[in-house]
């Protein structure tokens, strides 16, 4: 007879699994749990500890590393002989799934306890029939069942291209446990740092009808460990899926929202805020956001960080926008925008810790880098002119750098009431982006503040300030040129505050 060996963590589908191969003339071999439920579903059964003399050892720990075990599984076509000398019979199919360590790591529980989880003999299973994948096949997902069992059917074997693919899938497999451990254990013992290997494990959440644009193929993918109020956390409630730059999109609105402490929103394009601001209440906060650019916020995403209630819908049901994330939406807010049908409205809880790292991918490589977690340090800004802020302009000279760490550079960012009235973002000279903001702020730009994401290199960008009205500017310093800076700011008679903290995004 043929020859099986069924040993899983999830019993899903395992039953019926094993009375297809049954069916087919395989003899089972399997492990304790595996073999009570097939014996419960009255299939025979032939326990591992009959193929290898031993009881199970050590608590469990010891099961199925053993010579008759691994080389029924590693045995090549050209081995075949030395197995019937040893009389050793061939293993032909493995069915494996793992202990689940990311469920237990999930609860928090003590490192003596979540070491038990750590699969050893599972994992080796799994190497040993996908390095052997020209005899063996390889199951590691109940998913895989009803296929392996149509080709047996049908061919009297699993293909040789499907014991392939279902190798590449177990590798996969191991890699992503593999990760997990690793991730867990360095976090609990404190040295995640920059390791010389590094290590990810991501579970793919959807396929996406396309990436940047139409020609391109995309996915999202999820860190399995994704803290709550992540993206891949969100509970999309309603509209058409979600596109590549959707996701894009609603990521940077979500950041930017939650660095407020008041109700907050905040209107996205192309990864750059052109609306902001803080209210007493969200729908306060919604008007003003949307005051910011009624240009650029056609097609955008906006992010609350107070539950969408229905004055603030109804604000929202006027514009086209792509996507709404907020930590809830009151039936009221619901039913006005669910008549939208193409607007998709996230829910996510609000972000209860940060990300460890940040990633971006070159040519080749991954970048990595720590968020940009630096806060305003009132005691550490430096006022450079005579002129000192008044409070309401240290109010929006904080508001302003807040969502200036949020633009790409060149940054540039014009408040006024602690609304947005004016962002320039992406170009290749700050003076530029001083002349985009102060064109898209107008009339608003008088008696507004202006914040840079890095130092002036020059006094261009502060005299076309002053000349449209700007009456106070926050920036990090430190150029060669700050003397004349300054003194083209005393000049005008403007406000100019150093935080000695540079602010680009890339």
């Amino acid at each position: 007879m043929r020859r099986a060996l069924l040993s899983v963590t999830d019993k899903t589908g395992i039953a019926e699994f094993a009375r297809g191969l049954r069916e087919l003339g395989f003899e089972l071999v399997s492990t304790g749990g595996t073999a009570r439920i097939l014996a419960e579903a009255g299939i025979p059964v032939i326990p591992i500890s009959q193929l290898t003399g031993f009881p199970e050892l050590l608590g469990g720990r010891v099961k199925t590393l053993h010579p008759a075990i691994h080389a029924a599984i590693l045995a090549r076509s050209t081995d075949l002989p030395e197995l019937e000398r040893l009389g050793v019979r061939p293993i032909e199919v493995v069915a494996v799934n793992l202990y689940r360590f990311e469920e237990a790591a999930a609860s928090d529980r003590p490192w003596e306890e979540l070491v038990e989880e750590i699969d050893v003999g599972g994992v080796a299973l799994i190497r040993a029939a996908a390095k052997n994948a020209d005899r063996v096949a390889v199951l590691t997902d109940p998913r895989q069942y009803g296929p392996v069992l149509e080709e047996l059917r049908r061919h009297g074997q699993v293909l040789p291209q499907t014991r392939g693919r279902l190798a590449v899938e177990a590798f996969r497999y191991t890699a992503d446990y593999d990760a997990l451990i690793s991730r867990v254990l360095a976090a609990r013992s404190g040295t995640e740092g920059f390791p010389e290997r590094l290590v990810g494990a991501w579970r793919k959440r959807q396929d996406l009808r396309y990436g940047e644009n139409p020609h391109q193929r995309a996915a999202f993918y999820a860190d399995p460990f994704a803290p709550p109020g992540s993206l891949p956390r969100a509970e999309q409630v309603s509209g058409k899926p979600l596109s590549y730059n959707n996701l894009l999109d609603a990521d940077a609105a979500w950041r930017l929202v939650w660095e407020f402490s008041e109700p907050a929103a905040v209107v996205v394009k192309h990864a750059n805020p052109c609306g902001c601001a803080l209210g007493r209440t969200s729908e306060e906060a919604v008007r003003g956001a949307l005051r910011g650019d009624p240009t650029s916020r056609f097609g955008g995403i906006v992010a609350l960080n107070r539950p969408l209630d229905g004055p603030a819908a109804r604000l929202l049901r006027e514009v086209f926008l792509e996507v709404v994330v907020a930590p809830g939406f009151t039936p009221e807010a619901l039913e006005i925008l669910r008549g939208r049908q193409n607007l998709r409205l996230l829910r996510i809880a609000p972000p209860a810790q940060p990300a460890a790292w940040e990633l971006r991918s070159v040519l080749g490589g991954v970048l990595v880098q720590e968020p940009d977690r630096m806060t305003w340090r009132q005691e550490e800004v430096r006022v450079v002119t005579s002129r000192t802020p008044t409070p309401e302009e240290w109010e929006d000279l904080r508001f302003a750098w807040v969502v200036c760490k949020h633009v790409k550079s060149n940054a540039i960012v014009l408040a006024r009431g602690r609304e947005v009235v004016g962002v320039g973002a992406g170009q290749m000279s700050r003076v530029d982006s001083v002349r985009v903001a102060l064109s898209k702020a107008g009339e608003r730009a008088r008696g507004a503040v202006l914040a840079s994401d890095a130092f002036f290199p020059f006094a261009d960008g502060v005299e076309e300030a002053a000349r449209a009205g700007v009456v106070a500017i926050v920036q990090p310093g430190g150029s060669v040129r700050d003397p004349e800076v300054i003194a083209a700011a005393e000049q005008a008679g403007c406000s100019m505050v150093f935080t000695g903290i540079r602010h680009f995004r890339h």
